[in-house]
């Protein structure tokens, strides 16, 4: 009687239809924000912590301003391309994702997938939206401390309508590789592969560091640094355990496999900092952690818990010996100033990734999100099938990327300077913003002997550097 009565209330309720589950979209929209803090304040914290305390203004900004744009331009026009209906096998048609009808009416996902969401459509919007945005985020990170901040404005939704949503739409949203059977369950090609590439791409075109910057760039607070890091490392349970549109068992797995992963990376570039260097890296051990997340994500809820563990060992070594060791003999990557080394971390990570998915899918846990018969090389069948699709898709990725990313670039450079002015970047954020991160004595404090206290000062002196800073007066 009880569940008559609820299901009447189902019925008749224009708030709960019956094919809302309240559960499924209590976890998406939980899924949704811990991936939203990821970028919001988990990269923006990291950013601003990691690089020198001249770019830490700047860094958080470009992280803050990628999250605001892209959320506009991605429901006014990019969901649709990524997730709408098709208007070229690789993209979507462009529509506004703005109207109630729309917003409130059962999500719809492409037929494919075993699951279809029991939430609304909003809940999905925003879900995607997360995804966008800290794609374009990771990419920044590639041209920290130079890309002219005017030209990152006009990147920003330039980069998310040309080459994000194609990616998306292609392994996502029911384009090409996605009615192949390509596997991306959460973003090792759509986010790290793509944002990796694109970000040494985008430090190509737009140069390097001035010397002293990348002679030496230490990290202005690393415990700050360790606080964004681990805001990204525990939103990636959204990242992950949100993949399948359901509060699932396939999401438990994922959740799972996604920790185990990052911690064993962890583990594994730790050891090797230890016996190559001779003592732990803090800075290398959130590497790790980003490379263990990376590379589990193409797989997390289609691999078994061992398999993670070999996903993280790998994700630990491969891309320490690529940035380590491949990187500093490699002339051409040694031109090319990828500032935090998304590259590395992101690009080689999926891609190892996104392989790794293709040899190890097991198939018993791809029959809980995909219908079809998929499953990795090592079990048998149509496993080194799979495996070939995962490169296909991979190569894709990796070319129209790179191509439209280069592309977009070179069409800002004919009206905006990718690369900030010497003097500008002498400077740092005081130049670019008129802001400091930090207000330290002797940097926009003084000490008044009256008061025996501190209070801000206006600048007194005509000249802009006094005492060997910029607008300070000291009286002791």
């Amino acid at each position: 009687m009880a569940d008559q009565v609820a299901y009447t209330a189902n019925e008749i309720s224009p708030s709960v239809p019956v094919w809302l589950n309240k559960g499924d979209n209590a976890w998406q929209m939980t899924a949704s924000t811990l991936v939203g803090i990821q970028s919001m304040p988990g990269l923006v914290i990291l950013y601003a912590s990691i690089v020198k305390k001249k770019w830490a203004v700047n860094s958080a900004f470009m992280a803050l301003y990628a999250f605001a744009a892209v959320l506009i331009c991605w429901v006014l026009l990019c969901y649709r391309m990524a997730f709408g209906d098709e208007l070229l096998p690789l993209w979507g048609k462009p529509a506004p994702a703005l109207g109630q009808n729309y917003l409130i009416g059962r999500a719809n996902v492409p037929e494919r997938l075993a699951t279809q969401p029991l939430y609304p459509m909003a809940t999905l919007v925003y879900f995607q939206f997360t995804f966008a945005a800290i794609t374009l985020i990771l990419l920044a990170g590639s041209v920290l401390g130079r890309m002219d901040i005017r030209a990152w404005m006009a990147f920003v939704p330039l980069w998310l309508i040309f080459s994000y949503t194609v990616g998306a739409y292609s392994l996502w949203g029911g384009g090409f590789l996605y009615r192949w059977g390509a596997i991306d369950y959460s973003g090792g090609y759509v986010i790290h592969l793509s944002s990796g590439i694109s970000g040494l791409t985008a430090a190509y075109w737009v140069g390097p560091r001035i010397k002293s910057d990348r002679e030496r760039f230490p990290p202005n607070n690393v415990l700050l640094m360790l606080a964004g890091a681990g805001l990204l490392w525990m939103g990636w349970s959204g990242f992950n355990g949100g993949a399948p549109y359901a509060a699932s068992i396939d999401s438990s797995l994922a959740v799972l496999n996604t920790n185990v992963s990052a911690a064993t990376s962890i583990l594994v570039w730790t050891c090797l900092d230890v016996v190559f260097f001779g003592k732990p890296s803090v800075i290398g051990a959130v590497q790790g952690m980003i490379t263990g997340l990376a590379c589990i994500t193409p797989g997390a809820g289609l691999v078994q818990s061992w398999a993670a563990i070999l996903m993280g060992m790998l994700a630990g070594s491969v891309p320490w010996v690529s940035m380590m060791i491949i990187h500093k003999k490699c002339s051409w990557l040694q031109k090319v100033d990828d500032a935090l080394g998304v590259f590395h971390t992101h690009a080689v990570a999926g891609l190892i990734g996104g392989l790794l998915t293709g040899l190890l899918a097991e198939p018993n846990l791809c029959s809980l999100i995909l219908p079809e018969d998929t499953r990795g090389a090592f079990y048998g069948g149509n496993g080194g099938v799979q495996f070939v699709k995962q490169i296909v898709a991979a190569l894709f990725v990796i070319a129209w990327n790179v191509m439209s990313t280069t592309l977009i670039l070179l069409v800002i450079r004919l009206c905006i300077p990718l690369r900030m002015p010497d003097n500008q970047l002498e400077i740092g954020d005081d130049a670019v913003h008129g802001e400091e991160a930090y207000a330290l004595w002797g940097e926009g404090e003084q000490y008044d002997q009256r008061k025996h206290g501190w209070y801000a000062s206006e600048v007194t002196s005509p000249s802009p550097y006094v005492n060997g800073s910029r607008g300070v007066t000291i009286d002791l």
